[in-house]
């Protein structure tokens, strides 16, 4: 199937259906190795013990917070630039899921830091700046409650995105930039993974399924988008036919008048 099909909700739709159950089976399946590899094959830290597999849940929400606003970028540009009947239904589907994830990310950097670094919180860059994302997402959830007409509200949206993107680097690159509480990066770096494979396969995987529960998670939010602006469609197109009717009737009144009041003048 092209991608232009997928621009047809009810052809949209009808895929959704079909690779729903895969989604889910592939979700469950992978998180549920994921926890077994992070919770009995992973071993011990030397230095942070057992608390290391909080890792194994931060670490993937906090990758699927900062793509899904990139996903979202993408989206915005689908709907300023490129038109695509379907990009603000996507953008405005991910608001929730990736305000989510960055709530998990935040709460479990938090548990995850109290032992590490004897604090629930830090004013660290990334850790700010991860927090900006967070009501970053808030304020884009209540502009597409604010705006009633989804068209506004997609483009006002879409500017947002675009504008809160640059936030994306900065949490990336904080660790580079500045000098702060948290670790630099130790899977997607130049070198390669520091990280061992007993630890790394098992983060891996979590990352596998967070992703397909990210993916199952969105493609439902759309259906049931798209199905709510179908049924604000259908209301509005009932309302205007009511006050079509409405307006039929208080025309047709005064003309009956009118003819009941010649037919008595002729009677007499």
């Amino acid at each position: 199937m092209a991608l232009i099909d997928l621009a047809n909700p009810t052809r949209f739709i009808a895929l959704v259906e079909r690779v729903l159950p895969v989604l889910v089976a592939l979700s469950i399946g992978f998180i549920a190795l994921g926890l077994y590899q992070a919770f009995f094959v992973a071993p011990e830290d030397y230095q942070q013990g057992d608390t290391v597999r909080i890792m194994f849940i931060h670490v993937p929400a906090a990758w699927l917070s900062l793509f899904c606003w990139s996903m979202m970028s993408v989206s915005a540009l689908g709907t300023l630039v490129w038109r695509h009947p379907l990009s603000d239904v996507a953008a405005k589907a991910a608001v929730p899921i990736g305000a989510a994830f960055t709530f998990v990310c935040l709460v479990t950097g938090s548990l995850w830091g109290k032992p590490m670094w004897g604090t629930w919180w830090m004013w660290d860059a990334r850790l700010t700046s991860v927090l900006v994302l967070f009501i970053m997402y808030l304020g884009l959830a209540a502009l597409w409650s604010t705006i009633e007409d989804p068209i506004r509200a997609g483009k006002a949206a879409a500017i947002l995105t675009l504008v809160g993107f640059v936030n994306i680097p900065i949490i990336k690159f904080s660790v580079d930039w500045w000098n702060t509480l948290h670790q630099p990066a130790s899977v997607f770096r130049a070198g390669g993974p520091t990280i061992h494979s007993s630890i790394l396969w098992p983060l891996l995987i979590m990352a596998i399924g967070f992703t397909f529960l990210f993916t199952t998670l969105h493609l439902l939010a759309m259906r049931n988008e798209i199905l709510r602006r179908r049924l604000r469609t259908l209301r509005m197109m009932e309302a205007a036919r009511s006050d079509s009717s409405v307006a039929t009737t208080t025309t047709a009144a005064p003309s009956t008048a009118k003819l009941g009041a010649a037919i008595e003048a002729g009677a007499e």
